[in-house]
């Protein structure tokens, strides 16, 4: 059997993608990589990165709100100032002529969750109060209260708010909070360590022995390049 790792929010920065996968040794036809969304949207190589997920047998990717807007442009054409502008541009640029096939069919196949044994794995959040296969594709994919009640009740003395082992989320930059690096609270591991960004990291985890494997900061791979922001 082979390895198993979470990789938080790549924002198309293959050469930090790259260099996780370097980095961790990964193998592409024995270990799972679980994707918690949003390929798209910031650096210069959005198609690059997608490509080099595709290659990887044991891929389980989850849809991002980046990844949502991409697949919308990808079917219809259809590119809002709102989407552009946090990020698109950078998609729209990395790809000239034919999208791929295979990469709108990894977008629109994307799990909007995924479950391994008791962990659960989401882009944005969830209400914990509900059984999550019945929560809409907006919660999953946006949802940020799921967090922030978790870092508030640890605070509290609280040590597990749901009834999962463990939560991998992706969406919210560990920046926001001073960090970048995981953000561990109650149950959940924040793995988006702000590799959109300026200044941020792109950070890949073994979820079995909690090892990481982190890029260089990724505006110094970019020089030249703004990303998110």
């Amino acid at each position: 059997m082979g390895r198993r790792f979470v990789i938080g929010d790549i924002h198309g920065a293959y050469i930090a993608l790259l260099q996780c996968l370097n980095k961790a040794g990964f193998n592409y036809k024995s270990d799972t990589l679980i994707c918690l969304g949003d390929v798209c949207d910031g650096w210069p190589e959005v198609s690059q990165s997608v490509s080099e997920l595709l290659k990887i047998k044991n891929l389980a990717y989850i849809l991002g709100n980046h990844d949502e807007w991409t697949l919308k442009w990808f079917t219809t054409g259809e590119a809002p100032d709102i989407w552009v502008t946090q990020g698109g541009k950078a998609t729209i640029q990395s790809y000239s002529g034919r999208i791929p096939d295979s990469h709108i069919k990894l977008l629109r196949d994307a799990h909007t969750y995924f479950k391994l044994e008791n962990r659960m794995f989401v882009h944005g959040g969830f209400d914990p109060a509900f059984d999550i296969r019945y929560q809409d594709k907006r919660t999953l994919i946006w949802d940020r209260n799921l967090l922030y009640s978790a870092i508030k009740l640890q605070k509290e003395g609280i040590e597990k708010i749901t009834d999962y082992d463990e939560i991998y989320i992706g969406h919210t930059p560990t920046l926001n909070f001073g960090k970048t690096e995981p953000l561990i609270a109650c149950e959940l591991y924040l793995l988006d360590t702000g590799a959109g960004y300026r200044g941020g990291f792109l950070t890949m985890m073994d979820i079995d022995t909690k090892e990481t494997y982190v890029s260089d900061q990724v505006d110094l791979l970019y020089p030249g390049y703004y990303g998110r922001g």
